[in-house]
């Protein structure tokens, strides 16, 4: 399974990945980052599918996504 990882001070909670995301794996922390914000964090148990539309739509390049090796396989077989 795909997972994305958002640095949490680079984050400014504009949500903006919340908006996009088809799978609704992104919320917003209960942390306190040094904007004085609560950036966004991947939730627990989500199912992300590694589509990269919240990396994308980042204004602060905060979020990187991670495909699994089985994914990018199946994703490549999809395509031929």
């Amino acid at each position: 399974m795909s997972r994305i990882e958002i640095a949490a001070e680079l984050c400014k909670a504009c949500e903006l990945c919340i908006s996009v995301c088809p799978k609704e794996c992104i919320e917003q922390s209960d942390t306190l980052n040094l904007y004085g914000v609560f950036p966004m964090r991947m939730r627990d148990g989500a199912e992300c599918t590694g589509c990269t539309m919240c990396a994308t739509m980042c204004p602060d390049a905060a979020i990187e996504v991670y495909r699994t090796v089985a994914e990018k396989t199946r994703n490549q077989e999809v395509a031929k």
